[in-house]
């Protein structure tokens, strides 16, 4: 018998049903992860699971009982309350009489029976005990990943039919993320969950439920078959939508004839074509696929960015040790490290955004940035999606070519309504979307990314990892998504919260291999087992762009001689005298490239040889 029964369920605002007729059956301990674009309808569905929204017609069923709880997602400011009291809560009014008799306050529902306060004290002492907290901690002076360990105490604590967990891993450190990953895989939960985080997802659905055109699918696989699967059936869809269109134009054709076509023995086939029609006019298409680029900037200079002793304080405390740092053009370095450790004030000391508090910030010529700001404060609040891209324009220039706002805005997969919508009616996941279109009218050689993943959909965030590989320029991404670090940069800087820098070659796998083995308290998980298994490795980026450098150093080094032999040529001179200008600037950048080549291939041949050399 399934613990949680969803039949021919309807979910209806304005425009299509979010759900339509739709049906689903969630067995005792399964972990099913919903998947689906920004605005499918993911976030709905839980809500009405959980009884916060009402669903147009349908049923929400839980044959064996009980109910379902959700974890909250934004963590609530200004609680004035003690753990113990915030687990308590998730009891309801039973929580509230509880409290009010532990500390002799009067409250005006009924009383608790002696065996009912035993039990739910009982119960709240297990669940503290499981999760590592202490009843007398006041809320809110926790850190964001205990205040939100805290809110899944009162999510459990009534021991629902089915925990619903709404993006559970935003605005988590990777420490907090694999506590929780360990402590839900341990647990007998039944889940029903939204994540954009491909690792959690892969490390905890047993399986996919996708939310499509108002629909439900159920993959009861892995995610990796889920990708391999769905690849399948769209080639199928398309396949027998395209046999349905020659159908309908063939009949489409026969009737314009006019052969005869009212006669009673033809009625038949003019009735299939109508109805064809309306098949035709019911289907829902999908949104197609998202499409953008980054502009690239003319390249910046060799050095990008230099460091010396510097360190950063705010409130009268220091936040970052003094630190040394090299950012050379075309590295792509990662920023990790617990909430509240210096990510973002990193990125604003690096950018000029924040003096030092001592040593120094040097910034290299001729960068142009684009930032993606963790707080989103480029967008506006008060204008719609269409206002916020171009500032009131018409249109955007991409790439040297004039694009009117509206056609933009559908790379981003916002349709003409979206577009004309105010921003506060936007999702998450939308509001990362359209901050992207606004960051990408901007040509950029450096690419500073706070955060970015937040709330996107699994096919946004594959064609936004492509879109960075691409990216020839500067990249400095702070994220927790661990599948996305490990895609996108070649060198991580850890940032710990006594206020220690140290910067570590390779990929977020590579570091983490290292620091199991040290007991990094940053990176060790609670189980660690995992962990510690896995072999120090070479990624696939880094050997992808090994095997790319001696190609580069050539094309480079083919290019120098052609401007040496152009430069060597009295004939040039009698010409265009900035022709000279830019042939000796492109020389100029041309020598810069190839030493730093050179150091690249040195740097990625010495690691290469070092982690063979610990494997063997």
């Amino acid at each position: 018998m399934p613990v949680l029964s969803l039949t021919d369920l309807t979910i209806s605002f304005s425009g299509p049903a979010v759900l339509e007729n739709a049906n689903l059956h969630v067995d005792r301990g399964e972990r099913v992860c919903i998947l689906g674009r920004n605005g499918a309808g993911k976030s709905t569905l839980l809500k009405v699971v959980s009884g916060q929204y009402e669903a147009n017609s349908g049923s929400v069923a839980f044959p064996e009982g009980g109910r379902a709880t959700c974890l909250s997602q934004e963590i609530p400011e200004d609680i004035d309350a003690t753990v113990g009291e915030i687990v308590a809560s998730g009891f309801g009014a039973e929580g509230e009489a509880l409290m009010a008799l532990q500390t002799n306050q009067p409250y005006a529902h009924a009383s608790l029976d002696p065996e009912r306060q035993w039990k739910m004290e009982r119960r709240i002492e297990s669940v503290l005990k499981e999760l590592h907290l202490e009843a007398d901690m006041p809320f809110n002076t926790l850190s964001g990943g205990l205040k939100r360990r805290a809110l899944l105490g009162k999510a459990i604590v009534y021991e629902p039919a089915v925990l619903l967990l709404d993006e559970p891993t935003n605005h988590l450190d990777i420490d907090s993320i694999l506590w929780l990953e360990t402590f839900l895989l341990a647990s007998r939960l039944t889940l029903l969950f939204v994540t954009h985080d491909r690792a959690f997802l892969k490390k905890l659905a047993t399986r996919i439920v996708e939310v499509d055109r108002g629909q439900l699918h159920s993959f009861r696989c892995d995610y990796p078959t889920y990708l391999q699967r769905k690849e399948e059936l769209q080639a199928t869809e398309e396949r027998q939508r395209a046999t349905f269109d020659k159908k309908l134009a063939q009949e489409e054709a026969w009737l314009r004839k006019g052969i005869k076509a009212r006669r009673t023995r033809n009625e038949g086939r003019v009735k299939a074509l109508e109805e064809m029609r309306k098949q035709r006019r019911a289907w829902r298409q999908s949104a197609g696929s998202a499409s953008f680029s980054l502009q690239q900037k003319k390249h910046s200079g060799a050095k990008v960015i230099t460091a010396k002793q510097a360190s950063a304080a705010a409130g009268g405390r220091q936040v970052l040790n003094s630190f040394d740092l090299q950012i050379m053009r075309g590295d792509r370095i990662g920023i990790i490290g617990p909430n509240g450790s210096g990510k973002t004030t990193l990125l604003r000391l690096l950018l000029g955004r924040l003096e030092p508090h001592s040593g120094s910030v040097e910034r290299g010529t001729k960068l142009q940035v684009a930032y993606f700001d963790q707080m989103r404060a480029l967008l506006d609040d008060s204008k719609t999606v269409f206002e916020n891209v171009a500032d009131g324009n018409e249109s955007v220039s991409i790439n040297g070519k004039s694009r009117h706002v509206m056609t933009y805005l559908q790379d981003f997969l916002f349709t003409p309504n979206k577009a004309r919508a105010s921003l506060k009616t936007l999702s998450g996941g939308e509001r990362n979307r359209l901050l992207l279109a606004k960051l990408f009218t901007q040509p950029a050689n450096l690419l500073v990314l706070d955060e970015p993943t937040n709330d996107l959909d699994a096919e946004t965030l594959d064609l936004l990892e492509e879109l960075i590989m691409e990216f020839d320029g500067t990249l400095l991404l702070v994220s927790h998504d661990r599948d996305f670090l490990e895609s996108t940069i070649t060198s991580l800087i850890v940032l710990q919260k006594d206020g220690q820098v140290t910067e570590h070659p390779g990929g977020y796998q590579d570091w983490a291999t290292r620091a199991v083995q040290k007991a990094s308290p940053l990176a060790k998980p609670v189980s660690g087992k995992n962990w510690k298994e896995r072999k120090p490795r070479f990624s696939n980026k880094q050997r992808e762009e090994l095997a790319a450098l001696p190609e580069r150093i050539e094309t480079l080094d083919t290019r120098k001689e052609e401007i040496v032999g152009t430069l060597a040529n009295p004939a040039t001179y009698q010409g265009d005298s900035e022709e000279v200008v830019r042939l000796k600037d492109e020389l100029r950048e041309i020598d810069e490239a190839l030493d730093q080549a050179y150091l690249r291939w040195d740097e990625l041949e010495r690691l290469l040889k070092s982690i063979t050399s610990q494997s063997g």
